[in-house]
């Protein structure tokens, strides 16, 4: 695979990026400590593996060439983005002192970050329009696809680890009353934002 080393920037760049995901792992990570934030993190990489496999499927050739599935497909991964903007935005400021350790499950927060992820259109437009790029078709697809991904994925993991090592040296100002707000009305806005470029996202 030639063109590893420039999927690897790419990917990095992608993975690095704000996004929905990010936003759930940094608030995950005031809430629950990085304990707590770790089924979610492993929920974002599964999603992508997810979001992958569907690209490589019958059902990502179907979002690719058909303007209905794949206008379907985004307003209704636009909508729950939304959804989850406004449900942050109106959640009373984050407090890290006030555990809720029911609520930080390996399990649930799994979902969550499994759910997210299939409706993260980074990850969405990336394997359906980047990722196909460097697939070589002189070369084993099977091979490729498992390489390329396996790599997305550990990409997700080390740099949303990142990401909730920084907040926690953060937390001091983070979960105060007036940074506890404003990290809210951050994340709604950039879930509402990503939640608007999906819908008005085109082909």
């Amino acid at each position: 695979m030639k063109l590893y080393p420039l999927f690897l920037f790419m990917a990095t760049a992608t993975v690095l990026s704000p996004g929905p995901g990010v936003v759930m792992t940094l608030t995950n990570s005031l809430r629950y400590g990085m304990k707590g934030t770790i089924g979610g993190i492993i929920g974002i990489s599964v999603g992508a593996l997810v979001v992958a496999a569907i690209s490589a499927t019958s059902l990502g050739i179907l979002l690719a060439t058909s303007a209905v599935a794949f206008t379907i497909m985004k307003f209704i991964g636009a909508a729950y983005l939304v959804y989850l903007g406004i449900k942050l935005w109106n959640a009373p400021a984050f407090h890290f002192k006030e555990h809720a350790p029911h609520e930080a499950s390996f399990h649930r927060r799994f979902v969550e970050g499994i759910s997210l992820q299939l409706t993260n259109p980074k990850a969405i437009f990336f394997f359906l329009s980047v990722f196909p790029q460097f697939i070589e078709t002189s070369s084993s697809f099977a091979l490729q696809f498992s390489v390329l991904v396996l790599t997305y994925s550990l990409l997700v993991i080390v740099v949303h680890c990142i990401y909730a090592f920084f907040a926690q040296r953060a937390k001091i100002w983070l979960t105060s009353e007036k940074g506890g707000r404003a990290l809210n009305k951050a994340g709604a806005a950039t879930f509402v934002f990503f939640g608007a470029a999906l819908a008005t996202a085109k082909r």
